[in-house]
């Protein structure tokens, strides 16, 4: 039985394939982040980020090759203005996908997005961004 106190949720860093290599981040009110969302019941972290991703980006699965061997976890307690207390442990499952190339974004829960230069070391978002993008920069130098 899930644990009510959890909200398991995923999502998908995009990079691009072609050089210079970009990456896509979302623009929310007060910060940048990923097209990531919440599981529905009975999915699995990889459906979830598929999906999530489709929603918000409107680039459909068969866009998006995902990286087999790699997957980034963190969690961190969030609040829900529905549910003010108590705070509840958000798990993250974040994959990383390839696409060929930026593409236009059609947002649909966004502000609007950024296609921005994979150059690591990045510093845009402490808690959850700068920590996937240093994972990222290691796998890819393995």
């Amino acid at each position: 039985m899930a644990n009510p106190n959890v909200v398991e949720a995923a999502g998908v860093l995009l990079l691009t394939r072609a050089r210079p290599r970009q990456f896509l981040l979302m623009r929310h009110p007060d910060r940048w982040d990923l097209p990531k969302g919440h599981a529905e019941p009975g999915e699995s972290a990889r459906q979830t980020a598929l999906r999530e991703t489709s929603e918000e980006t409107g680039l459909g699965p068969a866009a998006i090759a995902l990286e087999p061997d790699f997957q980034f976890h963190t969690e961190y307690e969030v609040r829900y203005a529905d549910q003010p207390d108590p705070p509840r442990t958000k798990r993250l499952t974040i994959f990383l996908g390839w696409i060929d190339r930026p593409r236009e974004i059609a947002c649909t829960e966004h502000s609007g997005y950024r296609w921005w230069p994979w150059s690591p070391p990045h510093a845009i978002q402490p808690e959850t961004i700068d920590p996937l993008l240093s994972e990222v920069a290691r796998y890819l130098a393995e």
